[in-house]
């Protein structure tokens, strides 16, 4: 099967231009959605309020022919509440599956860091394997689910740390920050000159690529190729981390397999059915920095897990 690389540029440029109506700048964030949409992932939002995190998921989810659900992750949220539970019909004598929210295509996990453990626990399954087990009954989700969560990393107050195999289960950890001050004014000519806060349903955004499409495309990305000396960067990148004595731990051998399936859909987008040390390194970072650990010295020292990837980048020399 050969790459239709007019299809790809065709169908990211449409996604992006219908996104643009509710959402204004984001475009290397949008990206990413589109990369880990392409490659089988799920994305964690993380930043501060009024970012447009939401948004931007509820904006990307309708810009696909994709259901759409959506959690608001809450201290008294349970398990059953996300995925659902089987109430007997006395009608009918038998149990019935009431189906939770997490039943979709695109799965917005809003402020996932508020829910407790055995509630953010409920959606490793899922996140994993697209399956969801209620009462000894698997239900297959499908190869188009996908979950984009939000949190806020400035209020810690009656929230939960996600764990580590949580987190590894996100293709990206991307960092929303706020806009440009031109995208800020662009904002404000195009929202805030309203009465009232805008209704979403009323942004126009129409879904552009179906899910055939979908499928299509990811049938194409096969075609893209990984050669041994990329992959042989990627493991010294990988391994790296774990030696780094700035990292408590390093990442892992699935954080290697999803760095290389988001190269591939971003080879991709640079036109090649190839990819290239560029697209790892371009990747790496939103791929590893919620998979790796600082030690206790580093965070004595005030190091971020990105400086320490970007250090690791620095040292492992790429294939020419």
């Amino acid at each position: 099967m050969t790459l239709d690389l007019s299809d790809l540029s065709a169908a990211r440029a449409a996604i992006h231009a219908e996104i643009g109506k509710a959402v204004i700048g984001q475009s290397e964030t949008i990206d990413q959605l589109i990369v880990a949409l392409l490659a089988g992932g799920h994305v964690l939002l993380e930043g501060p309020p009024g970012t447009a995190k939401t948004l931007l998921a509820r904006s990307f989810s309708s810009s696909l022919a994709l259901d759409f659900g959506r959690i608001q992750f809450t201290p008294d949220l349970m398990p059953g509440d996300a995925l659902g539970t089987n109430i007997y019909d006395f009608q009918t004598g038998k149990f019935v599956l009431t189906k939770g929210p997490v039943f979709t295509e695109i799965l917005l996990a809003d402020e996932i860091n508020r829910a407790p453990p055995k509630t953010q626990a409920a959606l490793l399954q899922v996140m994993n394997e697209r399956t969801v087990t209620i009462d000894g009954t698997d239900y297959e989700m499908g190869d188009n689910f996908m979950t984009i969560a939000t949190q806020n990393p400035l209020e810690h107050q009656g929230t939960y740390p996600l764990p580590e195999a949580q987190l590894d289960r996100f293709l990206f950890k991307v960092l929303v920050d706020f806009p440009s001050a031109e995208d800020e004014v662009q904002i404000l000519l195009s929202h805030g000159q309203r009465s009232q806060m805008t209704s979403f349903n009323t942004l126009g955004i129409q879904p552009v690529v179906p899910a055939e499409r979908l499928s299509k495309l990811r049938g194409d990305l096969q075609s893209v190729l990984i050669q041994e000396d990329v992959a042989g960067y990627v493991i010294a990148l990988i391994r790296a981390t774990r030696e780094d004595p700035s990292l408590a731990y390093g990442a892992s051998t699935r954080a290697a397999t999803a760095l290389v399936q988001a190269a591939r859909v971003w080879a991709a987008f640079d036109g090649r059915d190839f990819a290239l040390p560029d697209d790892i390194k371009y990747l790496l970072i939103p791929a590893l920095r919620h998979r790796v650990i600082l030690s206790p010295t580093a965070e004595i020292e005030g190091r971020t897990t990105d400086e320490v990837l970007e250090s690791i980048l620095a040292a492992v020399p790429a294939p020419r």
